[in-house]
C-alpha cells in the first residue's frame, strides 16, 4: 500500500485528497492541516465579511472518503527526508512514500513602527484566513469607521465587504492608482470613482509610516505627514508563499518551492502544489492552477496517467462585488517594450458611468484588455483572449459592447446557442456538455449539478450561468426524453433563460483560467 501525506488542508490540499480518493488503487492518504477547521473556500471570505454568507456556506464539500485520514489543528514542524517522515507539533512522526506540500501562503505584515507581526494590536487584523475573518467581524461590532491598508484585489474586496456592513471605509494605497498589477492609471481612477459611490474612499500615493493602536481604535500615520483614525484597520499588503518547511528540509526554494512540470520538487519523493509552489518564474497564487496541479499529482500518484504534466494557462482577473464588474487580462496594464511588434490600442472611458475599456491588439490577436463597468462584450473579449482568435473588424463592438447598429455584442444569451465544449466553470473546467450529461443522469437542481461537477464551487462567478443552464434544461428537457444533441437547438422556441453575468468560453481546449484572489 502506498502512503501519501499531504501537508496543508486548504483548497489545494483538500482537492488533492478528493482527487486521490476518486482514483483507483490501494493507498493511504493522510492530510495534516494546521488550521482547526475543515477546509473552506478562501475566495468567499470577502462575501462572508460582507454578511452575504454564513460560515457553513464557505466550507468545502469535498468528501474525504475511505482511506483518507484528515487531521485538523495539527501543524507539521519538520520534514525528515532521510527517514521519509514528517514531524508534528503534537510529537507524532508520520511516514510517507510520497509527500505533497500544500502549505499555501501567509499574509504579509508591513514593517511599521507600532506593529508586531507576532502580536497584532487589538483593533488590527490581516485578511487571509477564516480566523482573520472572525477577528474582523468581532471588531466590526459597534464600529463606524474602518481603514484598509492595501488597494490590491483582496484589499478592495475587504473594503467593499466592510462598506456593505455600513462602515465608512478608507483604502490607503502606496502607489498612484488601485490594482496597479492589473490596471492602468486611467482604469484605476475610474475604479476609485466607482468605489466612492459605494462608500469607499481612497488615499493614493500615500505610504503608511507608523501605527498607534489600542482597544478603542487606531491611528495610521502617512508619508505626506497626515494621519487617519478609525475604529479598526485591515492589512491587505499581499501574501508570501509559505516555504519555511521546504527550505528547512533543504528543498530548492526561490520565491516558492520550485517544481517541474510533474510538480516534483528537488526531491522526487516530494511534490508541491498551490500557493507555495513555484512553476516557472513565479508562484501563481490562484485557485484554478492549484486545482489543476492537484489533478496532475493525483493522476501521477495513482498511475492513471503516468505522463500527466502541468501546463499553466494565462489568467483573467475578475473582481465581481456588488456594484463592481471588472475583468483584466494580458498586457493591458503594461507599456510597450523595446523590440515589441506594433500594437493597436483602443480606449474608451466614461467615468460618470463608471465605465472603462482598453484593448491591446497585436497581429489581429487580443493581447490584453481591461473592462470595467457594464459592458455586454466582456464575455466576447474573454473568449477572444482565451482562444487567441482573430478580433473582428469592428473594434468598437468590443470596446463599447455594441455594434454600429446598437445591437449588444455579447456572447449567445441562450444555452441552446452554446456548443457543448463551451466552458461554464473556469475554476473547475466544467463544460456545458458536462452539465447537460449531468442533468440527464438525474441532477435536476443547481445544488445537485454543483455537487456532481464542482461547477460554482470556486470563485462563484459562474453561478448565474449554472442557474441559467438548469432553467433552460428544465424548460426544454423536463423528462429527459430529448436527443442528447441539445447544443445549437432550442426546442422551447423563443425566450429561453439567459445567462446573466456569465462568461462562457467557446473552446474545445481553453487556455485561460479565471480567478479573483490568492488561495490555497
Amino acid at each position: 500500500m502506498t502512503t501519501v501525506v499531504i501537508v496543508g488542508y486548504g483548497m489545494a490540499g483538500a482537492r488533492l485528497a478528493a482527487e486521490l480518493h476518486a482514483q483507483p488503487g490501494d493507498r493511504k492518504v493522510t492530510v495534516l492541516g494546521a488550521e482547526p477547521h475543515r477546509a473552506y473556500n478562501r475566495i468567499m471570505l470577502s462575501t462572508l465579511l460582507a454578511g452575504k454568507l454564513d460560515e457553513p456556506d464557505v466550507e468545502l464539500t469535498e468528501a474525504a472518503g475511505h482511506g483518507v485520514d484528515v487531521r485538523t489543528g495539527v501543524a507539521v514542524t519538520a520534514i525528515d527526508r532521510a527517514a521519509c517522515e514528517v514531524l508534528t507539533d503534537d510529537g507524532d512522526r508520520v511516514g510517507y512514500d510520497h509527500l505533497v506540500l500544500a502549505t499555501g501562503s501567509r499574509a504579509m505584515v508591513p514593517p511599521l513602527p507600532g506593529l508586531d507581526p507576532a502580536a497584532l494590536p487589538d483593533r488590527v487584523a490581516v485578511f487571509r484566513t477564516l480566523d482573520d475573518c472572525r477577528r474582523i467581524l468581532a471588531m466590526v461590532r459597534g464600529a463606524r469607521r474602518a481603514l484598509v491598508l492595501g488597494g490590491g484585489l483582496l484589499g478592495l474586496e475587504a473594503a467593499r465587504g466592510l462598506a456593505a456592513r455600513g462602515l465608512d471605509v478608507t483604502v490607503v494605497h502606496p502607489t498612484g492608482h488601485l490594482m496597479e498589477r492589473q490596471l492602468d492609471p486611467a482604469a484605476g481612477a475610474v475604479l476609485a470613482g466607482t468605489l466612492a459611490g459605494l462608500g469607499v474612499r481612497t488615499r493614493l500615493a500615500a505610504s503608511a509610516t507608523g501605527l498607534t493602536a489600542d482597544a478603542h481604535g487606531v491611528r495610521l500615520d502617512l508619508s505626506d505627514g497626515s494621519s487617519l483614525t478609525a475604529d479598526l484597520l485591515v492589512l491587505s499588503c499581499g501574501v508570501r508563499p509559505d516555504t519555511a518547511l521546504a527550505a528547512a528540509a533543504g528543498l530548492t526554494v526561490e520565491r516558492g518551492v520550485v517544481v517541474d512540470d510533474r510538480l516534483r520538487t528537488s526531491d522526487p519523493r516530494v511534490s508541491a502544489i498551490g500557493d507555495c509552489a513555484q512553476h516557472g518564474a513565479t508562484p501563481s497564487g490562484l485557485v484554478a492552477p492549484a486545482w489543476a496541479q492537484a489533478r496532475v499529482v493525483a493522476q501521477l500518484l495513482s498511475g492513471v496517467d503516468p505522463h500527466a504534466a502541468y501546463r499553466p494557462r494565462p489568467a483573467v482577473t475578475r473582481l465581481k462585488a456588488a456594484g463592481i464588474d471588472l475583468a483584466a487580462m494580458g498586457d493591458a496594464a503594461e507599456g510597450d517594450r523595446a523590440g515589441d511588434e506594433p500594437v493597436e490600442e483602443l480606449t474608451f472611458a466614461d467615468p460618470a458611468r463608471g465605465t472603462y475599456a482598453r484593448l491591446r491588439i497585436r497581429d489581429e490577436r487580443l493581447t490584453g484588455a481591461i473592462l470595467l463597468g457594464d459592458n455586454p462584450a466582456i464575455g466576447t473579449v474573454v473568449q477572444l483572449f482565451d482562444r487567441g482568435a482573430p478580433v473582428p473588424s469592428d473594434r468598437r463592438a468590443l470596446l463599447l459592447g455594441r455594434t454600429l447598429g446598437g445591437t449588444p455584442a455579447a456572447p449567445a444569451t441562450s444555452p441552446a446557442l452554446m456548443p457543448d465544449a463551451a466552458t461554464v466553470c473556469q475554476c473547475n473546467d466544467v463544460s456545458k456538455g458536462a452539465l447537460v450529461r449531468c442533468w440527464r443522469s438525474g441532477s435536476r437542481t443547481v445544488e445537485a449539478m454543483s455537487a456532481a461537477t464542482r461547477a460554482g464551487t470556486g470563485c462563484g462567478g459562474c453561478r448565474d450561468a449554472l442557474a441559467g443552464i438548469v432553467g433552460w434544461l428544465a424548460e426544454v428537457d423536463p423528462v429527459a426524453d430529448e436527443p442528447a444533441g441539445l447544443a445549437g437547438t432550442d426546442p422551447a422556441g423563443g425566450g429561453p433563460p439567459t445567462l446573466a453575468g456569465a462568461d462562457l468560453v467557446n473552446d474545445d481546449s481553453p487556455r485561460t483560467r479565471h480567478d479573483r484572489v490568492e488561495v490555497a
